[in-house]
């Protein structure tokens, strides 16, 4: 059974800096892509971020040029680092893991950033 497990999330004052892992139980070269999306509360969730497997990237309008989603393939991890973070950038962090016909999905970790 697949497991995608996130961390990093916690608590950051307007324009600070979180990095958020996402760790795979295994080889990310395994899917199709993975990809990082959130979920305020009240709204559906909605795409951050993502990479596929031969390298290319993705961000929404919102992320781009504050996020920056990376691979460390030895360690089947996928990072996002979010910089000058906003309060609207609170919701829960979800990673995705794609393969043909199946999406795994992790728990999620919170994201809160205070004015």
């Amino acid at each position: 059974q697949v497991q995608v497990v996130e961390s990093g999330g916690g608590l950051v004052q307007a324009g600070g800096s979180l990095r958020l892992s996402c760790a795979a139980s295994e080889s990310i070269f395994s899917f199709n892509y993975m990809g990082w999306y959130r979920q305020a509360p009240g709204k559906q969730r909605e795409f951050v971020a993502n990479i596929i497997s031969g390298g290319t990237i993705h961000y929404s309008d919102s992320a781009k040029g504050r996020f920056t989603i990376s691979r460390d393939n030895a360690k089947n991890t996928v990072y996002l680092q979010m910089d000058s973070l906003k309060p609207e950038d609170t919701a829960v962090y979800y990673c995705k893991a794609r393969r043909p016909n199946t999406d795994y999905w992790g728990q999620g970790t919170q994201v809160t950033v205070s004015a």
